[in-house]
């Protein structure tokens, strides 16, 4: 009885993070960030891979990758759609590794840094979710779409663009989202742990 209980604890609070991570997802699609959205979905992420475990996360990530492969293919997101059109198939690649890895990487961190200090583990947890999506992103897009990359840069240098546009801008708000809503996510977590 007792891990049928849990088993649907963790169905239906998965179910929830995943329709927070569409609904913000799309959102976030259409605020004015270019060439990509900011990525508000990671919180959930580290939220569900923090109370489960990092399949949790890793399967929260690839909620967050479907449906930044759905705004892509649809135009949505117009960045999106060029990498899309380039080849639907890296496209997919590189989203559904990037998404997936995070989650999955930010539970690890949870996981053995919690048995340390619960608060250190949040907040690294909440580094590496953007450091992981950011940084494949960015491998992905390097390796892959170099072409497109350098038409965004409008001539400039494509590694001064990367540095300085991408990151400066998607990368650092990720970043700085996750470390300001760090307390929200210790006292979310802690007030599920002590319901259970």
């Amino acid at each position: 009885m007792y891990k049928t209980n849990e088993k649907t604890i963790r169905l239906v609070s998965l179910g929830i993070l995943s329709a927070i991570i569409v609904v913000l997802q799309v959102i976030a699609t259409y605020f004015p960030t270019k060439p990509f959205a900011i990525t508000l979905t990671l919180i959930p992420i580290i939220i569900g891979s923090a109370l489960f475990d990092e399949k949790a996360g890793a399967f929260l990530g690839a909620v967050f990758s479907v449906v930044v492969i759905i705004m892509c293919a649809i135009g949505a997101d117009a960045g999106g759609f060029m990498v899309w059109s380039a080849s639907p198939v890296l496209c997919t690649l590189v989203c559904m590794l990037k998404g997936t890895c995070a989650g999955y990487a930010s539970g690890l961190v949870y996981k053995f840094v919690s048995k340390k200090n619960h608060v250190l583990s949040i907040v690294l947890a909440g580094l590496t979710a953007p450091v992981v999506n950011t940084g494949i992103f960015i491998l992905g897009l390097t390796l892959f779409f170099r072409p497109i990359l350098s038409q965004w840069s409008g001539g400039s240098d494509v590694l001064y663009y990367v540095l300085f546009g991408l990151l400066g801008v998607n990368f650092l708000v990720e970043v700085g989202v996750n470390m300001v809503l760090c307390p929200v996510i210790i006292k979310i977590i802690d007030a599920v742990k002590k319901s259970r």
